[in-house]
């Protein structure tokens, strides 16, 4: 019988081996790749989210438990496109111009995707035009990140690109960062702000 429960609790652990272990046993047993996805991986990941979100656990416990879910994603990806199962979304993810900093950046990605999104990695120091491009390529949500004060001017430079393209109403923006708020977010019109991680992932859920 296969050991959904278990598998959500070996990534939790960051059990990178044994989570692919789990996965190849559901996998030969006909669990459905949207199951194992769903009450697996993404199962553990939220629990992973919820305790990143009350300090019980931090950076590197989270950068582990995303390799033990890559090491299952790695098997189900295309088991997912072939069963013609949908993710919940494409978000694309970047730190805005001028900013070079990415550790933040590649933690939300870790979390929207262990939430069941498709995720485009823009990098870092990234143009408005670049972040308008991945809209047209299908992103339905971006994210823009900034560790500096003296780059948070980029996020408004790059939504009022994205409304000058008139693709605004195309997508949801969501920005976060050490120095920002919600009230800087509302000002530069922004969709949403999230203070960390886990929180990005819900709130990426939640606009679309």
């Amino acid at each position: 019988m296969a050991d959904l429960q278990g598998m959500a609790e070996a990534l939790i652990k960051g059990q990178a081996p044994k989570v692919k272990e789990l996965v190849d046993q559901a996998v030969s047993e006909g669990v459905t790749p949207a199951e194992i996805l769903n009450k697996g991986l993404i199962a553990g990941m939220a629990v992973i989210g919820e305790r990143f979100k009350k300090n019980e656990v931090y950076v590197p416990e989270v950068l582990i438990a995303a390799r033990a879910m890559h090491a299952g994603m790695d098997i189900l990806k295309p088991l997912l496109s072939q069963a013609g199962v949908k993710t919940k979304g494409t978000v694309a993810m970047g730190t805005v111009k001028g900013d070079l900093h990415d550790i933040g950046k590649n933690l939300v990605m870790m979390m929207i995707e262990g939430a069941g999104f498709d995720v485009m990695d823009l990098g870092v120091d990234v143009v408005p035009e670049k972040y308008v491009d991945s809209i047209k390529k299908g992103a339905q949500v971006i994210g823009l990140s900034a560790l500096l004060t003296t780059t948070m001017p980029s996020m408004k430079t790059t939504i009022e690109a994205i409304e000058a393209a008139g693709l605004r109403d195309k997508v949801k923006i969501i920005v976060g960062g050490a120095p920002l708020t919600q009230a800087f977010a509302d000002e530069i019109g922004a969709d949403g702000y999230a203070p960390d991680a886990a929180s990005a992932a819900d709130l990426a859920s939640s606009l679309l």
